[in-house]
């Protein structure tokens, strides 16, 4: 059974006060904290997933004097605000329908199902918050051993959802991709025209992200050569990279 290293985090007061207000069974860490914490780096964000609904997650933290903002309650996102920062809370979801810009979704109590709707294979992995178990249904244990970001299930489908996921795709291989994935580079390249319908914010926002990685240039090279940068950079149709 594979579990999470023992971080500082992990062992914070105020998190196991979180846990007792929910109850064990109802809350899992995910996403960015349970990865980092793998590969040895600095936790900066923790998130939660849990099967209660919002307002009986506002409800429990009201209940517990711990005060909470309902940052994204529409798509089932709570913030607890504790003593050692921020935890974001968010109800196991899954999507009716997506537009690949917006999606409708609805709160499910199916741990592996809200997995599925996740982006990449390393950001699928949950963990138990008193054992530290990990839960891992996409293989994410061992991308994150080699190195490579792989969508979760169908590379098309994924994007479908998020047409920012493309972006989003080479973003985290910049941080954090050795292997290359054929799948998801032949999906990000076919898929590429899809940005354009979205917002310039969103593509500058996930573009400032990407140039920030302590060494992006063969990832941009590769965005260049597969015609993904032409699309939001068209300026640099007509220049070599």
């Amino acid at each position: 059974m594979a579990e999470l290293p023992r971080a500082e985090w992990t062992q914070r007061e105020d998190l196991a006060r979180l846990v007792e207000v929910f109850g064990r069974e109802n809350l899992r860490w995910v996403g960015g904290a349970v990865r980092d914490t793998l590969l040895g780096n600095a936790v900066k964000d923790i998130d939660a997933a849990t099967p209660l609904k919002p307002d009986e997650v506002v409800a429990r933290l009201k209940e517990a004097r711990i005060r909470s903002v309902p940052t994204g309650i529409d798509h089932g996102t709570v913030t607890a605000l504790l003593t050692g920062g921020p935890v974001e809370i968010t109800t196991l979801r899954k999507d009716v329908s997506t537009d690949g810009r917006r999606a409708t979704v609805a709160f499910s109590d199916d741990w592996r199902e809200d997995a599925g709707r996740r982006d990449f294979t390393i950001n699928a992995l949950y963990a138990d918050p008193v054992t530290l178990e990990l839960f891992d249904w996409f293989d994410g244990l061992d991308d994150l051993e080699k190195r490579r970001v792989r969508f979760v299930g169908d590379a098309r489908r994924r994007i479908a959802e998020d047409h920012l996921r493309i972006l989003r795709y080479y973003r985290f291989q910049a941080r954090f991709g050795a292997m290359l994935d054929g799948e998801a580079e032949r999906a990000c390249a076919e898929l590429a025209p899809m940005l354009k319908g979205l917002s310039r914010e969103r593509v500058g926002w996930e573009l400032q992200h990407l140039l920030s990685v302590v060494d992006p240039t063969r990832t941009v090279q590769r965005m260049y050569q597969q015609g993904v940068l032409g699309v939001i950079l068209p300026e640099t149709g007509d220049r070599e990279i």
